[in-house]
């Protein structure tokens, strides 16, 4: 093959991407499920939020909880706070971090429906039957004209096309690799949380007032059989509150994944595609 007939070549598979980017532009369904993907997450960022913020409060009311009981009649009095205090921070952390990246699925959300507006389809058209002319017909356009067309060609694909790729990329990540972890992770957080209310809705026994010698000795007991059963629900809450840490930086992790690195990543691979293309047009225009 000569090299008349690969630049014929090449020209038309330019011209079958030219074309088919036109079409997409106006298909919504890219569109589609890049909004139900991104409605996905925001939900999931919700309920983690949600939990997270009950978690909190329940840290909160335990921390707050004295269990008194008198075994063999000597007085015992066991704080929980002490034992929920290190985790109390790292939860009210972890509970603005998933609202921040609630609220930025809920912006990608709003560009999402910005980008895939008829103007910018119509811009992108525009540009791109510019581009065909340039291709097919360049004696016909300025030398200035011919320079800047990709550039905004390139420019205008990557904000019609850039959001909704971003959020198929985040999707398929999640769901292959990032969704046993979150799920683990909130079955966790939900079942940690329910140790410590029960915990702490623990009643502890009240001093007998009994006058009986054997009514004195059994109420002596129950005290005692009370501060045995706490101190097996306290070492309880302090297995629990001991993976609040893992749990919640394995939540973390997903979130940030989410809604900044992979989003960060996603551009600027996008944009060092664009420089790419830009200098090879560059080289191939000087050639």
């Amino acid at each position: 093959m000569n090299k008349i007939t690969i630049m014929m070549l090449l020209r038309i598979f330019l011209s079958g991407l030219l074309l088919g980017s036109m079409l997409l532009a106006f298909n919504q369904r890219l569109d589609d499920l890049g909004r139900d993907y991104t409605e996905q997450g925001l939900k999931r960022a919700l309920v983690t939020y949600g939990i997270a913020r009950g978690l909190n409060g329940i840290i909160s009311v335990a921390q707050g909880t004295e269990l008194a009981v008198e075994p063999v009649g000597v007085g015992v009095t066991f704080t929980p706070g002490q034992i929920l205090d290190p985790v109390n921070d790292l939860v009210e952390r972890f509970s603005w971090i998933v609202l921040a990246a609630g609220t930025s699925l809920g912006m990608q959300r709003i560009f999402l429906s910005m980008t895939s507006s008829i103007g910018v389809s119509i811009a992108l058209s525009l540009m791109l039957l510019l581009a065909l002319l340039m291709l097919w017909k360049s004696d016909y356009l300025h030398a200035k004209v011919k320079l800047w067309i990709p550039r905004l060609v390139l420019v205008l694909l990557i904000i019609r096309f850039g959001i909704p790729l971003i959020a198929l990329a985040n999707e398929a990540v999640y769901r292959l690799f990032l969704e046993p972890t979150y799920v683990a992770s909130m079955q966790g957080l939900e079942s940690t949380s329910d140790n410590i209310e029960k915990v702490s809705q623990t009643p502890g026994a009240s001093p007998a007032q009994q006058q009986g010698v054997l009514d004195r000795m059994s109420s002596m007991w129950q005290s005692t059989t009370n501060a045995l059963d706490i101190k097996a629900q306290l070492e309880k809450l302090k297995q629990a509150v001991s993976e609040i840490s893992s749990q919640v930086i394995d939540m973390i992790v997903v979130f940030v994944l989410q809604t900044l690195v992979l989003p960060l990543a996603m551009l600027w691979l996008l944009y060092k595609l664009m420089l790419m293309s830009l200098q090879y047009g560059r080289e191939k225009q000087n050639d």
